[in-house]
């Protein structure tokens, strides 16, 4: 087996074993039998591992004198990932929202092929992704202009009634909470004891809010003064006995309601993260890379700090690029377990 451009075969291989759709345009496979080429998630059968080599690129690949497969189509992912780029560059740059159709013809595919490519590489949909962007100019807004109908304008919602229908099921409190610190807003925490330390634990009506070890109800009141922070009682009980669950036994997935918000690049990073399987890691790289964005490594790892919900956002299953464990709020030690616990490492 060949390796080129210090590629790591083990790592090139174990994605093309899982056909991880994460690695395609970073990774080719050649076979020496059939002499063709391959992204990693080609749904084709595998060949035996003696009988291929991994490239760098697709170039190197043809070079060596293989072609593509006519399967997978390796050459197009590149082509793929660009159209993507810069159709989040339109979305962004964009005052008014861009249809799926016009958007799919800036970038010249088909709307229906679009959408799919366009949420596989950024974990949601193109409408989606531009509703994000609303919500994050109308949070924006909010803390600025004089008056909450003011910013649902400013940020470019037609009328406060598509606001309503949109931006504020986004933002999980109703605007005007939004702006006032969350007033009107109950939130309950409660104060959990778990084998990696005391945990804080807080939710809305609608989901958690907040999940943090060595905190306490202080946090809340910095980040929601004008909430009614209220002790969690019975209501509470439940929904903390399975937070508790994902610290102590990782292995069962508890699918936490959440009522989070950030960027709609930040919420693109938690939602891959919430898609990592439970036993395996990402490095920053591949996370970006996830989202359509692989120069953004960087912001990738500053979406991961702002995570609001430790574990049930699993920001713990990142690392670095070279392995090393990289960051994390709450300490190294407590990445470390809870990797342990899950079988990560």
């Amino acid at each position: 087996m060949t390796q080129h451009a210090a590629i790591d075969p083990d790592t090139a291989w174990a994605a093309f074993e899982a056909r991880d759709r994460a690695y395609d345009g970073r990774v080719f496979i050649a076979v020496r039998t059939t002499g063709i080429y391959c992204k990693p998630s080609c749904p084709a059968r595998h060949p035996r591992r003696e009988n291929i080599e991994f490239h760098a690129d697709a170039a190197s690949a043809r070079a060596a004198g293989f072609r593509a497969c006519m399967r997978c189509k390796p050459d197009e992912v590149g082509r793929d990932r660009i159209a993507v780029a810069r159709a989040v560059a339109l979305l962004e740059a964009a005052e008014d929202m861009i249809g799926l159709e016009e958007l799919a013809e800036q970038v010249g595919y088909a709307p229906h092929h679009f959408h799919r490519l366009f949420k596989r590489a950024t974990g949601v949909t193109p409408a989606a992704y531009a509703r994000g962007l609303k919500a994050q100019r109308a949070a924006r807004a909010l803390s600025e202009e004089a008056s909450v109908t003011a910013a649902i304008y400013e940020a470019g919602y037609s009328a406060p009634s598509r606001f309503y229908e949109d931006g504020a099921k986004r933002l999980g409190m109703s605007p005007s909470a939004w702006k006032n610190g969350g007033a009107g807003v109950t939130i309950r925490w409660t104060i959990a004891d778990t084998s990696l330390g005391r945990m804080l634990i807080a939710a809305t009506d609608k989901g958690l809010c907040r999940i943090a070890f060595d905190e306490d109800d202080t946090a809340l009141l910095l980040r929601f003064p004008k909430a009614e922070i209220a002790p969690g009682g019975a209501a509470l009980a439940d929904l903390a006995a399975r937070v508790v669950a994902s610290v102590e036994s990782p292995e069962r997935d508890q699918d936490l309601p959440l009522d989070v918000q950030g960027t709609a690049f930040q919420e693109a990073i938690w939602q891959a993260l919430r898609r990592i399987p439970i036993g395996e890691t990402r490095s920053y790289g591949e996370l970006a890379a996830a989202i359509g964005k692989p120069g953004a490594v960087r912001a990738a790892g500053t979406a991961c700090g702002a995570n609001p919900v430790a574990v049930a956002v699993p920001c713990h299953r990142v690392l670095r690029g070279d392995g090393s464990p990289g960051g994390y709020a709450y300490g190294s030690d407590r990445k470390a377990a809870l990797l342990r616990r899950e079988g990560a490492d």
